[in-house]
């Protein structure tokens, strides 16, 4: 399933959480770590166990929730434990994962109740971007998220409009989950009235390889899209490519020809990737 945009939405604010979807966000994060007060907490997981237990609230984006670092346990069980039915819950977003280990500490409080599911790895401190290739290759992890902004916190670095000083670490983060056959998902673009300084840096995660790119509002949420959907050019290229490779494999021949270009294995993996962002089959 695509990941072009995850929008992050309050756990104290039920309409916002309902009206999420209707974005067009690939994924809709409630948030119960920095959104939320730590006086609101308890009222927080409250609402969002609410609209995760109602029948209506059903889209078509996948439904992720951000958990409290030093507070899963207690954020799972107020989502989880009890009477009210099961909850429309696709998947959990782990902040600050340092370590493996933080993955699979969820990931069993999760099993322990019966209710298995993926982890989103948030990476946003100096010692998970050093432990990023163990993070991603963790099983249950099925994303890893660049944080740039706790990262340059914890490290003492300015940020800048170039980024420079968080390249490094974004590119190591693309790396890892491109090694390990997980999602990247980038960094925030935290002025969501720059619209045009997030169509850059949007462009920019692309072609380092991201797969999308995470959003605080909903405004950021249709250029992100954007960026992260091919080219209609690119598409038509990518299916005469792997058409070509079809033909290719039955006449044993490992290089051919595409408009008039050599087409080998790394070009016919990326148009495989090209297909994948477009929604289609690139083994038919």
């Amino acid at each position: 399933m695509a990941r072009r945009s995850l929008l992050f939405s309050p756990g104290d604010r039920p309409k916002l959480m309902r009206k999420a979807p209707e974005t067009g966000a690939d994924v809709v994060c409630f948030d119960l770590e920095d959104a939320v007060a730590p006086a609101r907490k308890d009222e927080a997981r409250d609402a969002v166990r609410s609209v995760l237990a109602d029948p209506e609230f059903d889209p078509d984006a996948e439904v992720v929730v951000r958990l409290t670092a030093s507070e899963f346990e207690s954020d799972l069980a107020a989502l989880l434990d009890g009477d009210g039915g099961d909850v429309r819950l696709d998947a959990v977003m782990v902040p600050k994962v340092g370590y493996h280990e933080d993955v699979r500490a969820v990931a069993d409080e999760l099993d322990a109740r019966g209710r298995p599911r993926p982890v989103f790895a948030l990476v946003e401190s100096a010692r998970g971007v050093l432990n990023v290739s163990e993070i991603a290759a963790a099983d249950p992890t099925t994303a890893v998220l660049f944080g740039a902004e706790d990262l340059a916190a914890d490290v003492g670095a300015t940020r800048t409009r170039e980024g420079t000083e968080v390249l490094y670490a974004r590119e190591r983060v693309v790396l890892a989950a491109a090694a390990e056959g997980v999602d990247a998902i980038d960094t925030v673009y935290t002025d969501f009235e720059d619209e045009s300084g997030l169509r850059e840096a949007t462009a920019f995660g692309a072609t380092l390889g991201y797969d999308g790119k995470m959003a605080i509002h909903p405004a950021q949420v249709a250029p992100i899209n954007e960026a992260f959907t091919p080219d209609p050019d690119r598409v038509e290229w990518a299916r005469r490519v792997i058409a070509a490779r079809d033909d290719a494999d039955e006449a044993g021949r490992g290089v051919f020809r595409v408009d008039g270009e050599m087409i080998d294995a790394p070009l016919v993996a990326q148009a495989e990737r090209i297909l994948d962002r477009a929604g289609y089959d690139s083994a038919s």
